[in-house]
């Protein structure tokens, strides 16, 4: 017998399948929604797995091109014994979203999050919630009315700036330990931060305790008499920025002298204030940035010049204007001192203008056809507004339902505000271009939730992995080399795949099959030893 060889391309997605396993995406998913072996080879489960590494394959691949994806990798190593790629055919991966959709993609995935928050053994007291937008192509539903429990796709405030397209909206909540997301909502193109986020406090707040989530955080967006007084009827404490535009708000921020301000951590000021919105009492914190402050100088900077150099044109337009009285003129300069917020006129004068009716230099004894008058002055900038306008911006306001800071101190609750950005890098990984969907391409509205549960699940995998290595190497007090090749005990997940990308396995076909993997480097060995059999095995 010949021997024959064939390759196939392992890659990182070895570590990512071992990680879908070790949270039970699969296993939980065929638990709960019935298979119909009569119509295809692979179970619920191990199609969303094919989909998630895909996915994370960083390949670009639309999720019709899924077969084409695994066409070169060991897909029974990966998926199961009896595998093959022509198995995940776009007919079984679509009844694959509908059976998701069918079941709910926000309840299904909420025992996912929770299923993998406990076996990472994780106890996450923060939740940080957000949302943002996703462009699709076509107009699916967008001009009929949407069966209920379907997004209406439609067009809506885009935070990626295409007004222009249809999108739907993906709400997420993102524990702060390994910033998993735990609960995701997909919402119509037009759905309102400020409602929805109402409705997540309304109807999954039980999700959020069952995680062991205390506190919720949010944006501005959150601080509406709706959501807090939905979640003054919980037991979820709170963290949210103040809108700058309430009244009470814009009192305080421009009220306080800056020596009113107390040190709380590196680079930050706060004054502390009980008060009462919405019938709820609160703590309000008033921060002071020095990172903001130095932002804020070049830009007010700018804001202040353009300002001034409007405002000049409009007083240079003043004095050519002329007035058939002296308080028609005066009214005029004093309308332009109450509109002018940068510029300020000295030297006042209203100039009585006297018109003869021959040109040239009137005679003596001439006496003037008609008087006008017109205003002139001297325009000069405050010299401390650019102070003051760089110490405003410098400031906001965070507010906390737990007055007595039982559960989060003054400086705990700036440190839960600043992690607000898990959520959204969350998002940026979401629609990186290389990621299974920046744009969507179903067909099905139905379709697309589930695509973004899909979407999210690869998130819940490359956040859990990203932890899971680094706990592992903290805890054997182990390296890995970085980008420069110095070691690290913090690399990124997405390094981690990047480290892996030469691996492959060869197959040689003689009186049987030999298999060997290739390219795998020792601190790849060391690093799979680390993280267990169930990873090692992968690759042996």
């Amino acid at each position: 017998m010949a021997t024959t060889y064939e390759t196939k391309t392992l890659e990182h997605l070895g570590i990512v399948a071992s990680m879908c396993d070790e949270l039970g995406i699969g296993e939980l998913i065929d638990q709960v929604i019935p298979q119909d072996f009569e119509q295809r080879q692979v179970s619920t489960g191990q199609a969303v797995k094919a989909m998630i590494l895909n996915g994370l394959g960083f390949a670009n691949r639309r999720l019709y091109l899924t077969p084409h994806f695994f066409l070169n990798k060991p897909v029974e190593r990966l998926l199961g014994e009896g595998i093959k790629p022509e198995h995940l055919t776009d007919d079984a991966l679509g009844k694959t979203l509908d059976e998701l959709h069918t079941f709910g993609v926000t309840e299904l995935f909420t025992l996912i999050g929770q299923q993998a928050v406990t076996r990472l053994g994780l106890s996450p007291k923060v939740g940080h919630l957000d949302a943002s937008s996703f462009h699709t192509d076509g107009k699916i539903n967008s001009n009929e009315e949407p069966n209920e429990g379907v997004v209406h796709v439609t067009r809506g405030y885009s935070r990626d700036h295409r007004g222009d397209l249809n999108q739907v909206v993906l709400e997420l909540i993102c524990e702060n330990r390994a910033r998993l997301p735990i609960l995701m909502r997909p919402l119509s193109g037009n759905q309102s931060d400020k409602t929805s986020f109402q409705e997540v406090v309304t109807r999954h707040v039980h999700h959020l305790q069952a995680a062991g989530v205390e506190v919720l955080v949010t944006d501005s967006s959150g601080y509406t008499r709706g959501t807090l007084q939905a979640l003054e009827n919980t037991q979820v404490a709170w963290v949210m920025s103040v809108p700058a535009t309430l009244s009470d708000a814009k009192k305080l921020l421009e009220g306080l002298e800056a020596n009113d301000f107390s040190p709380l951590s590196e680079g930050y000021d706060a004054v502390r204030v009980e008060t009462n919105y919405a019938g709820i009492k609160q703590r309000w914190l008033v921060i002071r940035s020095q990172a903001g402050k130095e932002r804020a100088k070049s830009s007010a900077s700018r804001q202040l010049l353009k300002q001034s150099e409007k405002e000049r044109k409009r007083f240079e337009k003043l004095c050519r204007q002329e007035f058939s009285c002296e308080a028609d003129a005066k009214e005029a300069l004093s309308r332009f001192e109450r509109s002018s917020r940068v510029l300020k006129v000295l030297q006042q004068q209203v100039l009585e203008m006297r018109h003869y009716q021959q040109p040239g230099r009137p005679a003596k004894d001439a006496k003037p056809a008609r008087l006008s008058y017109q205003v002139q002055g001297v325009l000069v900038a405050s010299t401390t507004l650019l102070e003051e306008r760089i110490e405003r911006a410098s400031r906001f306001i965070l507010a906390t339902s737990d007055t007595t800071g039982e559960i989060l101190t003054d400086f705990e609750v700036l440190a839960a505000y600043k992690d607000q950005s898990n959520v959204e890098r969350g998002f940026r990984f979401l629609k990186d271009p290389m990621f299974l969907a920046s744009t969507l391409y179903l067909k099905k509205a139905e379709r697309i939730m589930a695509l973004l549960m899909v979407m999210t699940l690869c998130l819940l995998v490359y956040a859990a992995l990203e932890h899971r290595i680094r706990n592992t190497l903290a805890q054997n007090e182990a390296v890995v080399p970085n980008q420069k090749g110095k070691p690290t005990a913090t690399p990124t997940a997405r390094w981690v795949f990047e480290m892996f990308l030469d691996v492959h396995v060869l197959f040689i076909f003689q009186e049987r099959v030999q298999v060997l993997v290739m390219n795998l480097k020792d601190e790849l060995k060391l690093l799979l030893d680390l993280l267990g059999p169930p990873y090692s095995e992968v690759y042996s």
